[in-house]
């Protein structure tokens, strides 16, 4: 999967390449990818700041689509699915369940893919302020990726984590926490809207020379109360700080963010709590009109010890992503791909991105 996906942002930079128009470039900042751990996305999480610059009075409007798959299991669980690997596949059924549940001490297991809309409008109120709103969608499904992954684990000789025992494209989670039990065997709903977000932005600092500061407020809004999978029921606020460094072709970008967290009930007891999150990033400018993007994300889980003692799930969250932009007339698209690194069984193992965003009057 890794291959196919590095030979089309490959083809995409040397296409890109062969029609690049004698102009000067521009940066379009960090890539505006979200958190996409399952459930995750029911919090509020503040997209990595923009470098984009529009008039005062104009708008823009920027769509994003997020694809994960996750195979999350503890320990325990992963050595059972390898017991069970030489008699075959199998739909992960009540017997599985009641095994899992026999297994000494805590154990989880969590099998979906999603796939996130985002559309987000910005209004530029004046030079220095801009307002926003972000309406988001949700789709739950077993997936088509996992095959795919499994190819990709055997080729360069990673474990099977299990996989080859399960049925593919099974939705399933199970939780035996000491603080959450919790069971479905498919996907609890297909889907729907998530709840919206309204936030700010200011611009009008420059800290350092040849440095830009932009900070931000937002909040998402519980709008129909709590629906299983789709809204907590609880309104989360939040702030981020940008620090962005454009240079002749290089430009460097540092992203602070906190979030207050109100928690949440379902599918496992979670606190409210302050989340704070990391990102740094780089971005390249290929052409005039292309530009590639190398990130990192760093955050702490929202599950505290109260509901598990395992790492898999209390520990730090890494996630790198490599995209790459290119930018026709006004429009601008976006590719990213995403891996987990280091704690893997606590964010999905592979997310990728789509987006376009239109600015009429993109300066």
């Amino acid at each position: 999967m890794f291959i196919r996906i590095c030979c089309g942002v490959l083809g995409l930079t040397c296409a890109a390449l062969a029609n690049a128009a004698d102009e000067g470039g521009q940066f379009y900042g960090l890539l505006r990818q979200r958190d996409l751990s399952p459930f995750g996305f029911l919090r509020l999480d503040m997209r990595p700041a923009h470098a984009v610059s529009i008039q005062p009075g104009s708008w823009a409007i920027e769509t994003e689509i997020g694809y994960q798959n996750t195979w999350a299991l503890s320990k325990g669980v992963e050595d059972y699915f390898i017991s069970l690997e030489p008699s075959g596949r199998r739909p992960l059924g009540p017997a599985e369940v009641q095994a899992i549940e026999a297994l000494p001490g805590e154990n989880y297991e969590l099998d979906l893919e999603t796939a996130l809309f985002d559309v987000t409008f910005h209004y530029k109120l004046s030079r220095d302020w801009t307002a926003y709103g972000i309406v988001s969608g949700v789709t739950y499904q077993g997936g088509f990726l996992d095959s795919t992954i499994e190819s990709f684990h055997d080729t360069f000789g990673f474990s099977s984590f299990g996989r080859p025992a399960i049925a593919r494209n099974q939705a399933s989670l199970v939780y035996n926490l000491k603080g959450a039990k919790t069971v479905f065997l498919e996907k609890p709903t297909d889907g729907g809207f998530l709840d919206p977000v309204i936030g700010a932005r200011y611009t009008g600092w420059q800290p350092f020379q040849s440095w830009r500061l932009s900070v931000e407020a937002a909040t998402k809004i519980a709008v129909d109360g709590e629906r299983l999978l789709l809204s907590t029921g609880r309104t989360d606020y939040g702030v981020q700080a940008s620090l962005q460094h454009p240079g002749n072709r290089h430009a460097f970008y540092i992203d602070v963010a906190a979030v207050y967290y109100a928690g949440a009930d379902q599918p496992a007891p979670q606190e409210s709590q302050v989340i704070p999150t990391l990102i740094l990033g780089y971005e390249y400018q290929l052409t005039a009109r292309t530009n590639l993007n190398v990130q990192a994300y760093v955050s702490t889980s929202p599950y505290t010890d109260k509901v598990t003692d395992l790492d898999e799930l209390t520990g730090t969250k890494y996630q790198y992503t490599l995209g790459i932009r290119h930018r026709y007339e006004s429009t601008i698209f976006t590719f990213g791909f995403t891996e987990n690194v280091q704690n893997i069984n606590n964010t999905p193992d592979i997310g990728l991105q789509l987006g376009f965003a239109y600015v009429p009057a993109l300066r």
